[in-house]
This record gives structure tokens, C-alpha cells and sequence, in this order.
């Protein structure tokens, strides 16, 4: 995935949080997204670490060693910020209190499947709280690549890895597209900019709907 990629895709995730929101940003790609939140945006991030009132990672060389997220970035805080433990962050997702969480994912089925925490044979840290955000937040998007390096659709029919949690997944954002995963099945709802439709549906290891008008572009 190109750069340019990249930073389209965690801006069209960012476009999706509206002020008020409460949102967890998974590890990995998504922690990214806050960079392209509009500054002063009336958003409250969570980390499962125990933080609400997440700011933008701190630039090099003004690093507060006290101070990260739950992967393990030099964070700020915004004004009302607070900090708990454990037991009280895991309470927050728990009970349904996040409007949204944005994840990785090495496979996301077209029923909402999502596979995010291992890949059997290679080591992995653990799900974390992968499985807890999956499951209990108002919304899940995920964020990932169309295929793997080896040119693989990582969006497929039934996932083949071990499962995250079974059809949380709602929306996908890709260095490619925006899908939807309704009832009927997945939706191309957004293309990136100089992708085709076609291009889509040929990279997509599932059966993916088309509508006939003319879709937008990020």
C-alpha cells in the first residue's frame, strides 16, 4: 500500500467520526486516524490502557515516558482528559458505551467476520482488547488493505482464520474502497481515487454489489 493510500483511506475513516463521538482507535493502522482528525474536533478517543481525551502522538524529542496508548505511542491529552484503570476502561467498552472502534484486520468476512489477532504458526501478543471492542461497541469499521503482499484478497467470502468475533464488522475502509456490510451482503459504497469498480470486485474474495449510480470518490 503507497503512502498516498494510506493517508486517503485513515482520512475517509476520520471523516466518519462526528463531534460528540466517543472512539476507540484499534492497534496498528487505526491509531493513525488521529492525525487526520480536524484540530479542536469535540471527539473523546478512548485507549484500553485507560485513557479517555486522547490527543495526537508527540513529536519527537517532546515524548512524556508516563504517557501512551495501548500500542505503545508517546500520546498527548486534550483538556478533560482522564485516566483509569483496567477494570474501569474494560467496563467502558463493555458496556456498550463506544459509538465506534476502528481495527485492523487480516481477513473480514462478508457477513461482518472479523479475523484480527493471529495468524496460526506466527507469534501474536495475545487478542487484547480486540475481542471486548469487537464485540460490545455501537459500531466497528476496519481498516486494512484490499490483499495481502502476496496479492490475496484479505476481504473474503468465509474467513479462514481464527475469529475475532463473529458479524461486528459494518464498515470496511481500504486502500481501495468503502464497503458496507449490510444484510444482502457487501456494498461498494466509495471508490479511492484512480480505482475502477472492477478493480474492486476483482480484488474482493466475495461476492460484492455494484450500484448503478455513480459513486463517489475519496
Amino acid at each position: 500500500m503507497s503512502s498516498n493510500a494510506r493517508s486517503r483511506m485513515l482520512a475517509r475513516a476520520a471523516a466518519d467520526i462526528a463531534p460528540g463521538m466517543c472512539v476507540n482507535l484499534g492497534i496498528g493502522l487505526p491509531t493513525q486516524v488521529v492525525a487526520h482528525l480536524p484540530t479542536g474536533a469535540q471527539v473523546c478517543l478512548h485507549s484500553e490502557n485507560g485513557i479517555s481525551g486522547v490527543g495526537p502522538v508527540r513529536p519527537a524529542g517532546q515524548e512524556d515516558r508516563n504517557l501512551i496508548d495501548a500500542g505503545g505511542s508517546y500520546v498527548s491529552t486534550l483538556p478533560g482528559a482522564a485516566f483509569f484503570d483496567s477494570a474501569l476502561s474494560f467496563a467502558i467498552v463493555r458496556s456498550g458505551r463506544l459509538d465506534l472502534t476502528l481495527l485492523g484486520a487480516f481477513e473480514v468476512a462478508a457477513n461482518g467476520d472479523l479475523a484480527n489477532w493471529i495468524i496460526p504458526g506466527r507469534f501474536s501478543p495475545g487478542p487484547g482488547g480486540a475481542i471486548e471492542l469487537a464485540q460490545r461497541a455501537r459500531r466497528v469499521g476496519v481498516l486494512t488493505a484490499h490483499v495481502d503482499k502476496a496479492g490475496n484478497p484479505k476481504i473474503v467470502e468465509r474467513c479462514t482464520l481464527p475469529l475475532t468475533a463473529a458479524g461486528c464488522v459494518n464498515r470496511i475502509y481500504s486502500d481501495m474502497a468503502v464497503c458496507d456490510v449490510t444484510p444482502d451482503g457487501l456494498v461498494l459504497r466509495e471508490l479511492a481515487e484512480g480505482v475502477r469498480a472492477e478493480d474492486v470486485v476483482a480484488a474482493t474474495g466475495a461476492r460484492l454489489t455494484v450500484p448503478d449510480t455513480e459513486l463517489p470518490v475519496f
